[in-house]
């Protein structure tokens, strides 16, 4: 099976949504739709998930200026997944450092 999570979104902007809103993040395949991101939540984490929203981020062209000269290159565009969890659950993305 192919991997549809890659990694939770850690900022303070999601921090806050997952505090207050029972909302979480994550980077997911570009492949993958809301049904399959929904069982992949619900299997890794243990909890119900009732709303699933996607967004994919586009690619940005990124310049640093340095003592060297300038320094170009891209960021990749990468799916963004937010999911809404059943009031009463959390997901705890800190328990397995």
């Amino acid at each position: 099976m192919k991997s549809i999570l890659i990694r939770p979104v850690i900022t303070e902007k999601a921090s806050a949504d997952s505090e207050t809103m029972n909302r979480y993040t994550f980077v997911v395949s570009r492949k993958a739709n809301k049904v399959e991101i929904k069982k992949a939540v619900e299997e890794a984490y243990n909890v119900n998930v009732e709303n699933v929203r996607t967004h994919i981020v586009p690619a940005k062209k990124v310049v640093r200026y340095t003592k060297a000269g300038t320094l170009s290159g891209n960021k990749p565009a990468y799916k963004k997944a937010v999911v809404d969890v059943r009031g009463g659950e959390s997901i705890d993305f800190y328990s397995n450092l």
